[in-house]
Protein backbone atom coordinates (compact mmCIF):
# COMPACT_ATOMS: atom_id res chain seq x y z
CA UNK A 1 0.00 0.00 0.00
CA UNK A 2 1.46 3.79 -0.83
CA UNK A 3 2.50 5.35 2.24
CA UNK A 4 0.23 8.36 1.60
CA UNK A 5 -2.66 5.86 1.23
CA UNK A 6 -1.38 3.83 4.41
CA UNK A 7 -1.97 7.64 6.04
CA UNK A 8 -4.90 8.48 4.97
CA UNK A 9 -6.46 5.33 6.09
CA UNK A 10 -4.63 5.49 9.68
CA UNK A 11 -6.09 9.01 9.83
CA UNK A 12 -9.56 7.98 8.81
CA UNK A 13 -9.65 5.16 11.28
CA UNK A 14 -8.11 7.64 14.16
CA UNK A 15 -11.33 9.87 12.97
CA UNK A 16 -13.53 7.09 13.45
CA UNK A 17 -12.26 6.12 16.69
CA UNK A 18 -12.76 9.66 17.87
CA UNK A 19 -16.20 9.96 17.01
CA UNK A 20 -17.40 6.89 18.18
CA UNK A 21 -16.11 8.02 21.16
CA UNK A 22 -18.07 10.75 21.09
CA UNK A 23 -21.09 9.15 20.25
CA UNK A 24 -23.98 8.10 23.28
CA UNK A 25 -26.71 5.23 22.43
CA UNK A 26 -28.74 7.79 23.73
CA UNK A 27 -29.98 10.91 25.32
CA UNK A 28 -32.25 11.35 27.84
CA UNK A 29 -34.12 13.99 30.37
CA UNK A 30 -35.90 12.83 33.56
CA UNK A 31 -39.14 13.74 31.95
CA UNK A 32 -38.50 10.66 29.04
CA UNK A 33 -36.20 8.06 30.43
CA UNK A 34 -37.30 4.87 30.48
CA UNK A 35 -38.25 2.55 33.03
CA UNK A 36 -34.37 1.36 33.18
CA UNK A 37 -31.33 2.36 30.64
CA UNK A 38 -29.13 -0.25 30.36
CA UNK A 39 -29.19 -3.91 30.96
CA UNK A 40 -28.83 -5.88 34.43
CA UNK A 41 -29.84 -2.11 36.00
CA UNK A 42 -31.22 -2.94 39.28
CA UNK A 43 -32.89 0.47 40.26
CA UNK A 44 -34.83 3.00 37.55
CA UNK A 45 -34.71 6.56 35.81
CA UNK A 46 -38.28 6.65 36.44
CA UNK A 47 -37.87 8.50 39.40
CA UNK A 48 -40.81 11.02 40.20
CA UNK A 49 -40.64 13.54 41.98
CA UNK A 50 -41.97 12.52 45.33
CA UNK A 51 -40.15 11.74 49.12
CA UNK A 52 -39.02 8.16 49.21
CA UNK A 53 -36.30 7.66 51.20
CA UNK A 54 -36.48 3.70 50.01
CA UNK A 55 -36.09 4.88 46.36
CA UNK A 56 -34.30 3.21 44.11
CA UNK A 57 -33.58 6.04 41.57
CA UNK A 58 -30.67 6.20 40.03
CA UNK A 59 -30.68 9.58 38.48
CA UNK A 60 -28.25 11.79 40.05
CA UNK A 61 -27.64 16.26 39.73
CA UNK A 62 -25.05 17.97 39.51
CA UNK A 63 -26.56 21.96 39.46
CA UNK A 64 -25.17 23.98 42.23
CA UNK A 65 -23.91 24.15 45.47
CA UNK A 66 -27.59 23.90 46.84
CA UNK A 67 -28.78 21.03 44.49
CA UNK A 68 -26.36 18.02 43.52
CA UNK A 69 -26.10 14.41 44.45
CA UNK A 70 -23.81 11.42 44.81
CA UNK A 71 -24.12 7.59 44.71
CA UNK A 72 -24.13 5.75 47.59
CA UNK A 73 -25.45 2.17 49.05
CA UNK A 74 -28.97 1.42 48.60
CA UNK A 75 -29.04 -0.57 51.84
CA UNK A 76 -26.79 -0.37 55.44
CA UNK A 77 -24.57 -3.01 56.79
CA UNK A 78 -21.00 -4.08 57.04
CA UNK A 79 -20.88 -5.40 53.28
CA UNK A 80 -22.49 -2.10 51.52
CA UNK A 81 -18.53 -1.41 50.92
CA UNK A 82 -18.55 0.76 47.49
CA UNK A 83 -16.10 -1.80 46.22
CA UNK A 84 -18.98 -4.80 46.66
CA UNK A 85 -21.74 -2.07 45.55
CA UNK A 86 -20.85 -0.31 42.78
CA UNK A 87 -22.89 -1.62 40.77
CA UNK A 88 -26.11 -1.01 42.28
CA UNK A 89 -25.94 2.70 44.11
CA UNK A 90 -28.55 4.91 44.10
CA UNK A 91 -28.86 8.48 44.41
CA UNK A 92 -28.74 10.65 47.63
CA UNK A 93 -29.06 14.07 46.42
CA UNK A 94 -29.21 17.41 48.75
CA UNK A 95 -32.49 19.14 47.20
CA UNK A 96 -35.81 17.20 47.59
CA UNK A 97 -38.17 17.01 44.53
CA UNK A 98 -35.88 14.43 42.25
CA UNK A 99 -38.12 11.06 43.24
CA UNK A 100 -33.69 9.68 44.96
CA UNK A 101 -33.24 9.83 48.57
CA UNK A 102 -32.24 12.53 50.19
CA UNK A 103 -29.06 12.99 52.27
CA UNK A 104 -29.95 13.83 55.80
CA UNK A 105 -29.23 17.63 57.19
CA UNK A 106 -26.14 17.82 59.06
CA UNK A 107 -24.56 14.70 57.36
CA UNK A 108 -22.59 16.68 54.77
CA UNK A 109 -20.54 18.74 56.93
CA UNK A 110 -18.18 20.46 53.73
CA UNK A 111 -19.17 20.80 50.27
CA UNK A 112 -17.18 23.11 47.47
CA UNK A 113 -18.89 23.85 44.16
CA UNK A 114 -16.71 25.30 41.04
CA UNK A 115 -18.05 25.72 37.82
CA UNK A 116 -15.33 25.91 35.02
CA UNK A 117 -15.33 26.27 31.49
CA UNK A 118 -15.31 22.49 31.27
CA UNK A 119 -16.87 21.13 34.20
CA UNK A 120 -18.58 21.73 37.52
CA UNK A 121 -17.49 20.16 40.39
CA UNK A 122 -18.44 19.69 44.37
CA UNK A 123 -15.86 18.11 46.66
CA UNK A 124 -16.40 17.66 50.48
CA UNK A 125 -16.49 15.86 53.81
CA UNK A 126 -19.05 14.83 55.83
CA UNK A 127 -20.58 11.61 57.81
CA UNK A 128 -21.25 9.52 54.82
CA UNK A 129 -22.01 6.38 57.06
CA UNK A 130 -26.16 7.93 57.04
CA UNK A 131 -25.85 7.16 53.23
CA UNK A 132 -25.47 3.25 54.22
CA UNK A 133 -21.58 3.56 53.63
CA UNK A 134 -20.01 1.42 56.21
CA UNK A 135 -17.72 2.74 58.76
CA UNK A 136 -13.96 2.64 57.75
CA UNK A 137 -14.73 2.25 53.96
CA UNK A 138 -11.67 4.20 51.80
CA UNK A 139 -14.49 3.81 49.05
CA UNK A 140 -14.10 3.97 45.20
CA UNK A 141 -14.78 5.88 42.59
CA UNK A 142 -18.20 5.29 40.18
CA UNK A 143 -18.67 6.48 36.94
CA UNK A 144 -20.20 5.45 33.38
CA UNK A 145 -17.58 3.31 32.19
CA UNK A 146 -17.75 0.21 33.63
CA UNK A 147 -15.71 -3.19 32.56
CA UNK A 148 -18.49 -4.52 30.79
CA UNK A 149 -19.57 -1.18 29.21
CA UNK A 150 -22.06 -0.70 31.24
CA UNK A 151 -21.93 2.31 33.97
CA UNK A 152 -21.17 1.79 37.98
CA UNK A 153 -23.96 1.98 38.79
CA UNK A 154 -25.54 0.20 35.99
CA UNK A 155 -27.96 2.60 34.61
CA UNK A 156 -26.68 5.69 36.32
CA UNK A 157 -27.64 8.88 34.68
CA UNK A 158 -26.15 11.78 35.43
CA UNK A 159 -28.11 15.46 34.71
CA UNK A 160 -27.18 19.12 34.90
CA UNK A 161 -28.16 22.82 34.27
CA UNK A 162 -24.88 24.08 34.81
CA UNK A 163 -24.32 25.16 31.28
CA UNK A 164 -27.40 26.04 30.21
CA UNK A 165 -30.29 24.21 30.01
CA UNK A 166 -31.50 20.20 32.22
CA UNK A 167 -29.24 18.19 29.86
CA UNK A 168 -27.64 14.62 30.30
CA UNK A 169 -24.25 14.31 31.16
CA UNK A 170 -22.33 11.54 29.69
CA UNK A 171 -19.13 11.73 30.91
CA UNK A 172 -18.90 12.39 34.65
CA UNK A 173 -16.86 10.92 37.82
CA UNK A 174 -17.76 10.49 41.71
CA UNK A 175 -15.50 9.26 44.66
CA UNK A 176 -17.04 8.65 47.85
CA UNK A 177 -16.08 7.34 50.87
CA UNK A 178 -16.91 6.89 54.71
CA UNK A 179 -16.25 10.41 55.22
CA UNK A 180 -15.17 12.32 51.61
CA UNK A 181 -16.83 13.16 48.32
CA UNK A 182 -16.31 14.62 44.82
CA UNK A 183 -18.50 14.51 41.64
CA UNK A 184 -17.55 16.13 38.63
CA UNK A 185 -19.80 16.68 35.43
CA UNK A 186 -18.27 17.77 32.60
CA UNK A 187 -19.81 19.76 29.41
CA UNK A 188 -20.53 17.56 26.58
CA UNK A 189 -17.99 17.81 24.07
CA UNK A 190 -14.23 16.95 23.19
CA UNK A 191 -12.91 18.07 26.06
CA UNK A 192 -15.01 15.69 28.38
CA UNK A 193 -13.39 12.28 28.60
CA UNK A 194 -9.85 13.89 29.65
CA UNK A 195 -11.31 16.30 31.84
CA UNK A 196 -13.84 13.57 33.57
CA UNK A 197 -10.61 10.39 33.17
CA UNK A 198 -12.11 7.17 34.77
CA UNK A 199 -8.80 5.53 35.14
CA UNK A 200 -7.68 6.36 38.41
CA UNK A 201 -10.17 4.42 40.41
CA UNK A 202 -7.61 3.69 43.29
CA UNK A 203 -5.72 7.63 43.38
CA UNK A 204 -9.14 8.86 45.03
CA UNK A 205 -10.78 12.43 45.14
CA UNK A 206 -7.65 14.40 46.07
CA UNK A 207 -5.44 13.00 43.22
CA UNK A 208 -8.44 13.44 40.96
CA UNK A 209 -10.15 16.69 41.88
CA UNK A 210 -7.71 18.85 43.16
CA UNK A 211 -9.92 21.00 45.33
CA UNK A 212 -10.84 22.30 48.24
CA UNK A 213 -12.07 19.79 50.89
CA UNK A 214 -12.23 21.64 54.24
CA UNK A 215 -15.50 21.78 56.45
CA UNK A 216 -17.94 25.12 55.25
CA UNK A 217 -19.82 26.02 52.66
CA UNK A 218 -18.69 27.95 49.38
CA UNK A 219 -19.88 28.07 45.10
CA UNK A 220 -17.06 29.58 42.83
CA UNK A 221 -16.30 30.43 39.76
CA UNK A 222 -12.86 28.48 38.37
CA UNK A 223 -9.78 27.37 36.08
CA UNK A 224 -10.49 23.76 34.62
CA UNK A 225 -6.53 23.34 35.34
CA UNK A 226 -4.95 20.10 33.88
CA UNK A 227 -7.16 16.85 33.49
CA UNK A 228 -6.29 14.48 35.52
CA UNK A 229 -2.90 12.15 34.80
CA UNK A 230 -1.70 14.26 32.19
CA UNK A 231 0.90 15.75 33.00
CA UNK A 232 2.18 17.95 29.84
CA UNK A 233 3.35 15.69 26.92
CA UNK A 234 2.97 12.01 28.84
CA UNK A 235 0.33 10.29 30.86
CA UNK A 236 0.16 8.67 33.81
CA UNK A 237 -1.30 5.16 34.02
CA UNK A 238 -2.05 3.51 37.33
CA UNK A 239 -0.01 1.01 38.40
CA UNK A 240 3.08 2.66 37.02
CA UNK A 241 5.94 2.17 39.38
CA UNK A 242 6.33 6.09 40.24
CA UNK A 243 3.23 8.39 40.53
CA UNK A 244 2.84 11.85 40.05
CA UNK A 245 1.73 13.92 42.58
CA UNK A 246 -1.78 15.78 42.52
CA UNK A 247 -2.15 18.47 40.16
CA UNK A 248 -2.18 22.21 42.05
CA UNK A 249 -5.84 23.04 42.99
CA UNK A 250 -6.76 25.28 40.16
CA UNK A 251 -7.67 29.07 41.01
CA UNK A 252 -10.89 30.15 41.74
CA UNK A 253 -12.60 33.60 41.94
CA UNK A 254 -16.06 34.98 42.91
CA UNK A 255 -16.58 32.69 45.61
CA UNK A 256 -20.07 32.95 47.70
CA UNK A 257 -19.76 31.55 51.37
CA UNK A 258 -23.16 29.98 52.50
CA UNK A 259 -23.49 29.04 55.97
CA UNK A 260 -25.44 25.60 55.83
CA UNK A 261 -27.20 23.60 53.09
CA UNK A 262 -29.70 21.16 53.32
CA UNK A 263 -33.58 20.35 52.13
CA UNK A 264 -35.57 20.98 55.49
CA UNK A 265 -36.53 17.26 56.35
CA UNK A 266 -35.53 15.41 58.96
CA UNK A 267 -34.23 12.09 57.95
CA UNK A 268 -33.67 8.62 60.21
CA UNK A 269 -33.05 5.53 58.26
CA UNK A 270 -36.06 5.25 56.35
CA UNK A 271 -38.02 8.06 57.98
CA UNK A 272 -38.52 11.45 56.86
CA UNK A 273 -40.72 14.34 58.53
CA UNK A 274 -40.31 18.27 58.75
CA UNK A 275 -37.82 19.73 61.05
CA UNK A 276 -39.60 23.35 60.54
CA UNK A 277 -43.36 21.85 60.23
CA UNK A 278 -45.38 25.61 60.90
CA UNK A 279 -46.97 25.28 57.18
CA UNK A 280 -47.31 21.97 57.46
CA UNK A 281 -48.72 22.30 61.47
CA UNK A 282 -50.72 24.57 60.47
CA UNK A 283 -52.14 22.18 57.66
CA UNK A 284 -52.15 19.63 60.03
CA UNK A 285 -54.00 22.11 62.40
CA UNK A 286 -56.35 22.90 59.45
CA UNK A 287 -57.37 19.46 58.84
CA UNK A 288 -57.10 18.89 62.46
CA UNK A 289 -59.67 21.73 63.37
CA UNK A 290 -61.52 20.18 60.16
CA UNK A 291 -61.39 17.25 61.95
CA UNK A 292 -62.22 18.72 65.22
CA UNK A 293 -65.01 20.29 63.42
CA UNK A 294 -66.37 16.95 61.66
CA UNK A 295 -66.26 15.34 65.22
CA UNK A 296 -68.00 18.72 66.63
CA UNK A 297 -70.49 18.15 63.81
CA UNK A 298 -70.55 14.10 64.67
CA UNK A 299 -71.07 15.52 68.67
CA UNK A 300 -73.81 18.03 67.37
CA UNK A 301 -75.77 14.95 65.46
CA UNK A 302 -75.10 13.18 68.71
CA UNK A 303 -76.67 15.55 71.48
CA UNK A 304 -79.19 16.20 68.58
CA UNK A 305 -79.99 12.73 68.50
CA UNK A 306 -79.76 12.92 72.46
CA UNK A 307 -82.18 15.92 71.97
CA UNK A 308 -85.10 14.18 69.83
CA UNK A 309 -84.54 11.01 72.19
CA UNK A 310 -85.98 13.43 74.86
CA UNK A 311 -87.92 14.90 73.15
CA UNK A 312 -89.36 11.48 72.44
CA UNK A 313 -89.40 11.16 76.40
CA UNK A 314 -91.08 14.25 76.81
CA UNK A 315 -93.54 13.66 74.06
CA UNK A 316 -93.96 9.77 76.20
CA UNK A 317 -94.37 11.60 79.60
CA UNK A 318 -96.83 13.44 78.48
CA UNK A 319 -99.28 11.13 76.60
CA UNK A 320 -98.71 9.11 78.89
CA UNK A 321 -100.11 11.69 81.43
CA UNK A 322 -102.86 12.71 79.34
CA UNK A 323 -103.85 8.96 79.25
CA UNK A 324 -103.83 8.53 83.19
CA UNK A 325 -105.84 12.03 83.56
CA UNK A 326 -108.11 10.52 80.90
CA UNK A 327 -108.77 7.03 82.73
CA UNK A 328 -109.51 8.98 85.99
CA UNK A 329 -111.70 11.50 84.73
CA UNK A 330 -113.27 8.96 82.83
CA UNK A 331 -113.89 6.77 86.22
CA UNK A 332 -115.33 9.57 88.07
CA UNK A 333 -117.67 10.25 85.32
CA UNK A 334 -119.03 6.93 85.56
CA UNK A 335 -118.77 7.01 89.85
CA UNK A 336 -120.97 10.33 89.34
CA UNK A 337 -123.53 8.77 87.23
CA UNK A 338 -123.79 5.43 88.98
CA UNK A 339 -124.58 7.51 92.20
CA UNK A 340 -127.56 9.43 90.14
CA UNK A 341 -129.11 6.00 88.92
CA UNK A 342 -129.03 5.17 92.50
CA UNK A 343 -130.89 8.24 93.51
Amino acid sequence: MPPLLNFSLFSLISLIAHVNAQTYSATYLPSNAPPTTEEGQAGTNQCGTGLNQTSNCQNAYVNSVTDWCIWAPPQPGPGSVIGNTERIEVAWCIKNGTGARLIPDGAITGAHFVQTPDFVQVTGVGNLTLLNIPAGDAGGELDPHGADGNGNPIGGLVFSTAFGQLEQIFEWTNFVSDSQFCIRACKPGPQAPAFCQHIYDEMGCEWNMPANYDPGFESCKGDSGEPMGVYGASTFHQGEPATPAAHPRPSSTSCTTLSTIGNGFFVSGTVISATTPTATATSSSGSSSSATRSTSSGTSSSASATGSNSAALRVGSVNGWEQLSMAILSAVVCSMLGAVMIL
